[in-house]
């Protein structure tokens, strides 16, 4: 079943005039479910899992049609994962009831300078039930694109201007290959997603979130280099010993 960036990509492409190409990217044949060639498809190992905490991700404009893009490793991971496309006039009435939702409590992952200082935060609420009812569970709203869109999303969504600012602490750089930030403080958008499930109790989430990145990066590197998969090598065993722990 298509998840929430695989539809968002299949309507982006629905308004393109001529076919999106990747830079940098292979231009064979590519499977619809992980935008990896058929030959080093992925599928099969997508680690779907339920998780406390779910994810919005608010996408630049053509984020979901990039091969590389990681926001699709989180929607293949977190069962509970959102998508949507950012516009600078209009905000799609999904998300602005996907964010007023009570059963959700949202947080804008950004960097907390950004932010007013009441606004900031670095931890999520825990899970306990209050007298009204069940706790709402941590939606983690991720701005998907460029850093410069990034902070143009940041800047430009009045929608988001009420919302607490998570800004986790980073104790890691990225390992991030596919595209060049030129900064290791700079991670992808699955491992900042990762952080993010450690702060709320998915700690498994956070390992699976991890793993998977560097077997979708070991898939997508073999494609392009038109070599065979190492099926058996460390990032592969680790998502097959980390998958069989899910529930």
């Amino acid at each position: 079943m298509p998840h929430a960036v695989s539809l968002l990509r299949a309507e982006r492409l629905a308004r393109s005039v001529k076919p999106f190409l990747a830079r940098g990217g292979f231009k064979r044949e590519r499977c619809a479910g992980c935008r990896l060639a058929p030959s080093h498809c992925l599928c099969a190992l997508r680690p779907s899992m339920a998780t406390r905490a779910g994810v919005c991700l608010i996408m630049g404009d053509i984020e979901a049609l990039k091969p590389s893009n990681t926001g699709w490793l989180i929607a293949d991971v977190v069962e509970d994962t959102f998508a949507f496309g950012w516009s600078r006039t209009e905000a799609d009435p999904a998300l602005l009831a996907l964010l007023a939702d009570p059963r959700w409590q949202p947080y804008v992952v950004f960097p907390g300078q950004y932010a007013a200082p009441g606004r900031v935060v670095q931890t999520v609420a825990p899970p306990e039930a209050s007298p009204a009812g069940p706790a709402k569970r941590p939606l983690f709203v991720l701005l998907d694109g460029t850093w410069a869109e990034g902070r143009k999303m940041f800047r430009r969504s009045t929608y988001l201007a009420q919302l607490p600012v998570l800004s986790p602490v980073l104790a890691r750089s990225t390992q991030y290959r596919l595209r060049q930030s030129g900064r290791d403080d700079h991670l992808c958008t699955s491992e900042v997603a990762s952080l993010c499930m450690e702060l709320s109790g998915d700690a498994l989430a956070a390992q699976i979130l991890d793993a998977y990145l560097a077997v979708f990066t070991h898939h997508y590197l073999q494609a392009k280099n038109q070599s065979p998969v190492d099926a058996q090598g460390e990032a592969h065993r680790r998502l097959r010993a980390l998958s069989a722990l899910r529930a």
